[in-house]
């Protein structure tokens, strides 16, 4: 399994391709990582050091890429955080070239646009470009339900609206839509849900909801559902193996009250789950 993964990167800690690239190597997937920042750390902590690189740069990587011949062997492409327009229709050329070179190559977009802590925390037309560019080219999506608001226009109170909402980004472009952090009127205080939906089949991953705020995790879920999602062809089966390693790791990092995700000292639940918990129809 080979995949082309492009985000953003970070000497210290977890994020972006630093939070993606491992759980996939631990799994056994080829990874080939492209950096559209290099960071010494994520955002969060509010000061950094580092530089944003441009969108030429990104193309004359996927084109050295390509002169290897290696596109035509790409099984999918995956896309985090976009830090300008630039970057986004480079991305979104990669994804072009991939699927040209081989018809059954996907392309899974995590479409970054902010949460409700922070809400929107990306530049100025980001989120028009995830709308009309991204997902009309993107078969799976990963956003989490702030960011489905923000695509769709609405709110997502209740598991109707999450499911409604699905349907609207289905139409758009993607027949896959994973809907990560989701907390209707019917989730209890004490959990978390996951939901997704293809076609007309909608299923639901319940957690337990752990008492930590960390950046990376959503860059993890969406690497680890695009690999097993490409490894058994059930968006199902995807979501439960993905939502109960990162349950998983999660609980590992609440545990060790760390600011950082523990992505090497909890690898072990990439590979085997401690807990599991069932993706169910809804």
């Amino acid at each position: 399994m080979n995949i082309l993964s492009i985000q953003s990167w970070v000497a210290y800690g977890h994020v972006g391709n630093t939070s993606a690239v491992f759980p996939l190597q631990r799994l056994g997937a080829e990874v080939w990582a492209v950096n559209t920042v290099q960071f010494s750390n994520h955002t969060g902590y509010g000061d950094w050091t580092g530089d944003v690189f441009t969108g030429a740069q990104v193309r004359r990587l996927i084109d050295g890429i390509a002169a290897r011949g290696a596109l035509a062997r790409c099984d999918a492409v995956l896309s985090g955080y976009m830090g300008d327009a630039g970057i986004g229709e480079a991305i979104l050329d990669a994804v072009r070239r991939v699927k040209a070179g081989n018809r059954r190559a996907i392309y899974c977009c995590d479409p970054v646009i902010g949460d409700d802590d922070t809400h929107i925390y990306v530049r100025a037309g980001i989120p028009e470009l995830m709308r009309n560019q991204a997902l009309p080219c993107a078969d799976i999506i990963t956003p989490n339900r702030f960011e489905v608001e923000q695509l769709v226009g609405h709110s997502c109170a209740t598991l109707e609206d999450v499911k409604q909402a699905i349907v609207e980004l289905q139409a758009i472009g993607p027949r896959t839509v994973l809907v990560t952090s989701v907390r209707t009127n019917d989730t209890p205080n004490d959990a978390l849900d996951m939901v997704v939906g293809v076609g007309e089949k909608f299923h639901r991953l319940r957690t337990p909801l752990l008492p930590l705020a960390v950046n990376g995790a959503g860059d993890a879920l969406a690497a680890l559902f695009l690999f097993h999602h490409l490894r058994t062809g059930d968006a199902a089966e995807a979501l439960s193996a993905a939502g109960n390693s990162i349950f998983g790791l999660m609980r590992r990092t609440a545990e060790a009250e760390s600011r950082e995700i523990l992505t090497v000292a909890a690898q072990e639940e990439f590979v085997a789950p401690t807990e599991r918990f069932p993706a169910i129809p809804c």
